[in-house]
């Protein structure tokens, strides 16, 4: 039976600079609409979970445009509230060869970011729910997303419903104003049962250094008692083009890790990480055995940086034939 599921974040939209250009250019770019959690909500919605997102949006064409497209992907809009005000954006240079790609924000005073903590109501939103995701961008962007998110945190506890959380450190975000990074994602990973961490955002979080990411891992599960699982992946580069991805789900129980997917010719890795949280959740909340929840995961995580923009447009079905090594001959 599909479960319900809530996403919590900024709807964005995102200006890519075309092809391999640097921004600006040339004077065009493409735009669509992403952020972290709704690249979540969007992945899980086509994996058929009942998906519900609940933000603050621009009360004008474009928050009205950004909403469409979450629910042309079948993601339930109803706990989105809309609001005078601007929506948050970030611009994209997509980088080839040895260009590392760039991400330029402008999120500071959008209506999401400006927003009081206490504007959704956790009590009508979470009932029912088998999941709560969020992730460590929203309390990057300000103080009032800080709280805001904390707070989101610990209503999920409250409700009874497992908490999702997706480190996401943002250093550029975080710079911007005077919040302790550190500190704050602490107490939202405190109330977390699945994280998607590794071994640098726990020695940021713990403030400690560790040789290896399972000591790393080990000291989580010592430092925060309802984390149930975590997962991570692990990435190769020879070029901005040519990379290589791998995963391991690690749990109170045990330890998977799954095959190395090569990705020759990437598209767009953006939405990359969240399409692997996305499968690693599908796997865990439909009780799938770890090792087929962390081949899912990094499969999809795969199949994302052959997609343009933020969502990763794929099926169970093309995820499991990704598993498998299928054929890349046209299906016809």
């Amino acid at each position: 039976m599909p479960a319900r599921v809530v996403c919590f974040g900024e709807l964005l939209l995102r200006l890519t600079a075309p092809g391999a250009e640097r921004l600006l250019q040339s004077w065009s770019l493409d735009v669509c609409v992403g952020g972290a959690e709704a690249n979540v909500a969007v992945s899980l919605a086509s994996f058929g979970h009942d998906v519900r997102f609940a933000s603050i949006v621009a009360d004008n064409p474009l928050g009205a445009a950004a909403l469409g497209e979450l629910r042309r992907h079948g993601v339930q809009t109803d706990a989105v509230i809309s609001a005078p005000g601007r929506m948050g954006l970030y611009f994209l240079e997509p980088g080839a060869v040895r260009r590392p790609s760039r991400i330029t924000y402008d999120r500071a005073g959008s209506v999401f970011a400006g927003a009081l903590p206490d504007t959704l109501d956790w009590a009508a939103i979470l009932p029912g729910a088998a999941l709560f995701h969020v992730s460590g961008v929203t309390p990057a962007i300000g103080r009032n997303g800080a709280h805001a998110a904390i707070r989101a945190a610990r209503a999920g506890v409250d409700a009874g419903v497992p908490v999702s959380f997706d480190g996401n450190y943002r250093a550029l975000l975080w710079e911007a104003w005077d919040g302790d990074g550190p500190a704050i994602l602490k107490q939202i990973l405190s109330c977390a049962t699945y994280a998607f961490i590794n071994e640098r955002d726990i020695a940021l979080i713990l403030k400690a250094r560790f040789e290896d990411r399972q000591s790393a891992f080990e000291q989580a599960f010592a430092a925060f008692p309802r984390l149930q699982a975590i997962a991570a992946t692990t990435r190769q580069q020879s070029s901005v083009d040519d990379q290589a991805i791998a995963g391991e789900l690690v749990t109170r129980q045990g330890r998977w890790t799954s095959p190395v997917h090569e990705l020759p010719g990437v598209i767009d890795r953006i939405g990359g990480g969240d399409a692997f949280a996305a499968g690693a959740l599908h796997g865990l909340i439909a009780g799938r055995a770890p090792q087929y929840t962390i081949d899912f995961a990094v499969a999809a995580g795969a199949l994302k940086h052959s997609i343009p923009g933020d969502f990763n447009r794929v099926t169970i079905a093309e995820v499991e034939a990704a598993m498998a090594g299928g054929s890349l001959d046209v299906k016809r």
